[in-house]
């Protein structure tokens, strides 16, 4: 009877470890002001779960570089905007172009596809698809239907900047001038959690320390 509790308790921390690997976006907690920071574990970054008022491109930039957040007695001061591969701005529905809709290079498209799930206005065939848009925003809050601006330059017209349309979830550039919204988003995790790895050694270990602790006791009885 011990034997199977003991199984049981490690098929159960296996299975918790499992999903935790897989998982893609963790919610870490919330900050003194109550917005979430989710970590991606895909891109090792940190989302902070709030949406600034439209502003250009200029001003965005400002807020997230000057943006304090204090989590778990922390004080966390290295935002920045998302990022955005540049190039010749070059549309299509594919997910190979720079301009258009399924691409997940950046990190606003990899969010709102890969991570959120979402639909953009084409499929990768070109076909418009009537569930589309900003549906499912998992455990963010703040994430509204909108355009948001990128941190990334457009190199080929330095008066624009690359963005993210959420209500269609297309790439997009615009003129640095426009008032867009913005996430900010940091390197690493604020969590200090161990490895899936380390967690999973660690807890067969103690299954294991277990199992030889009623061995014992059942040999002496």
């Amino acid at each position: 009877m011990r034997r199977t509790i003991v199984l049981l308790i490690a098929a159960v921390i296996i299975a918790a470890l499992s999903a935790q690997a897989q998982a893609t976006l963790i919610t870490r907690g919330t900050d003194t002001l109550g917005n979430k920071l989710i970590y991606d574990t895909d891109l090792n970054i940190t989302w902070y779960d709030y949406t600034n008022a439209p502003a250009s491109w200029q001003n965005q930039m400002a807020w997230a570089s000057g943006l304090t957040v204090t989590f778990n007695g922390t004080i966390y001061d290295d935002w920045r905007l998302p990022s955005t591969v540049d190039g010749l701005a070059v549309y299509g529905y594919d997910g190979t172009t720079t301009v258009g809709y399924n691409i997940t290079s950046s990190e606003m498209g990899h969010l709102f596809y890969t991570e959120l799930g979402n639909n953009g206005w084409l499929d990768t065939s070109g076909k418009i698809q009537n569930s589309m848009g900003l549906l499912n925003t998992g455990d963010f809050v703040h994430l509204t239907s909108s355009f948001y601006w990128s941190g990334t330059t457009y190199s080929a017209g330095t008066y624009d900047a690359w963005g993210f349309d959420t209500p269609v979830g297309a790439h997009g550039v615009g003129g640095k001038f426009y008032n867009f919204s913005a996430l900010a988003v940091r390197p690493g995790d604020v969590a200090a959690v161990p490895e899936p790895g380390t967690v999973l050694l660690f807890g067969l270990g103690l299954v294991g320390l277990a199992a030889r602790t009623m061995m014992s006791k059942r040999r002496r009885g």
